[in-house]
């Protein structure tokens, strides 16, 4: 997979880089590029921003600079990238982040991803420029760039080689093989600890018993997440 981020702090993804299950994935063939707006900025003095028509608090991230960051990256008009990639602008106001989405990016060879930043970006961005608009959740960030990596995160874990063993991405929280419930509870040594034990089931060496639990367990706490009251 090839995975493009256009950000105004390159940087800040150095470190996200160096994680194993990036670094995975990196090794496997994929890669992880950052693309500066301000490097391609047709304005003066690194300019990328500017206030809003009608008035109001903060500065707005512009079209025509998000437009020559894609057209120098891609040389191409950045409207036709839809052909060939998904497009991603990451907002509070778009499509929640969720295991199907997760996967739905993973199966992509190829997946570019629009940091905003102030207060956000010109709406043509979103409407002209970008494939999908993606929130990691209902709150707002200072910028794209950590919902970037929240969004590499989930999606380059699920690459061939990213975690090392096949099998850690089979049956995890909101997993096809859990029914899309969350996992089920984990313990390991000591088996007690300050009078907390371990249920016994995990201790006995019988798998399908214990099998049986793992799934109960994990039912039961999709259970408890639908019937949890909304705040």
């Amino acid at each position: 997979m090839e995975v493009d981020v256009f950000t105004l702090f390159p940087e800040w993804f150095e470190w996200f880089r160096t994680q194993r299950h990036i670094a995975n994935a990196v090794a496997g063939g994929s890669t992880l590029n950052c693309v500066s707006y301000r490097d391609h900025t047709p304005l003066t003095g690194g300019q990328v921003d500017d206030t809003p028509f009608g008035g109001g608090a903060g500065m707005v991230l512009r079209v025509d600079v998000v437009d020559a960051a894609l057209r120098a990256h891609y040389d191409c008009d950045p409207v036709t990238l839809s052909e060939s990639r998904r497009v991603v602008a990451l907002t509070p106001g778009g499509r929640m982040l969720d295991e199907e989405l997760v996967n739905e990016l993973a199966s992509e060879p190829s997946l570019t991803l629009l940091c905003g930043r102030y207060e956000g970006f010109d709406e043509r961005i979103i409407e002209h420029l970008a494939t999908d608009s993606i929130s990691i959740g209902r709150y707002v960030l200072a910028g794209g760039e950590l919902a970037a990596m929240v969004v590499c995160d989930a999606v380059m874990r699920k690459l061939p080689g990213a975690l090392g063993h096949e099998d850690s991405v089979m049956e995890e929280s909101f997993s096809a093989a859990l029914g899309g419930a969350p996992e089920y509870p984990h313990y390991t040594r000591p088996a007690q600890y300050r009078e907390w034990g371990v249920p016994e089931v995990l201790l006995s060496g019988h798998h399908e018993r214990i099998k049986e639990w793992r799934f109960e367990q994990s039912r039961q706490r999709g259970d408890a997440a639908r019937e949890r009251p909304l705040p």
